[in-house]
């Protein structure tokens, strides 16, 4: 044995052991106790921070303890298009390069945006399994992925005619833009 633990000689390999033998997926098992839980997913906006490692790691810790009681858990991996936000560091880029997105165009800035989504996703995505976490990558998913936009869209246009959604002028506290 080793007198000062090296984790890159174990954790990848050991990681990656445990996804080959799928212990992490959940099947569809309605004679069992069930156990759920989603990712507040992550925004593609950058990377994760400490917050988040807490943050997944309380959450791993019930999803294995709940694994461990019997119960067949499911941890669902994702992340959040983030809009607005998303916009903006896109913007930031361009202004980098001398260009703003009027510049350069829709459809352009449309494809610099999903350039964007699919890199930050991807760094996001291996700091989450660097963390060794025990989520189902199966199911992963994002917020434009077109079943969850369907929901989100029925959802919109429910509330809008209860006249739980409407337009109007305020502040908005984090982009006064």
């Amino acid at each position: 044995m080793e007198k000062v633990y090296d984790p890159k000689q174990i954790e990848d390999d050991l990681y990656q052991y445990w996804l080959k033998n799928d212990y992490f997926r959940s099947e569809v098992d309605f004679t069992q106790p069930r156990f759920s839980i989603v990712i507040p997913p992550p925004n593609v906006t950058g990377s994760l921070h400490v917050g988040h490692a807490l943050d997944l790691t309380l959450q791993d810790i019930l999803t294995r303890w709940q694994r461990m009681l019997g119960k067949n858990a499911l941890w669902v991996p994702g992340t959040d298009h983030a809009g607005i936000g998303t916009q903006i560091v896109v913007e930031r880029e361009l202004a980098k390069e001398g260009k703003t997105r009027q510049q350069i165009g829709r459809e352009e800035f449309v494809k610099r945006a999903w350039e964007w989504k699919e890199y930050s996703h991807q760094r996001i995505i291996q700091q989450i399994r660097k963390l060794g976490l025990s989520c189902d990558w199966s199911r992963e998913r994002f917020t434009l992925d077109e079943g969850l936009s369907k929901a989100v869209r029925t959802a919109f246009v429910r509330l809008y005619k209860e006249g739980l959604i409407y337009k109007d002028q305020y502040i908005v506290n984090w982009c006064p833009r």
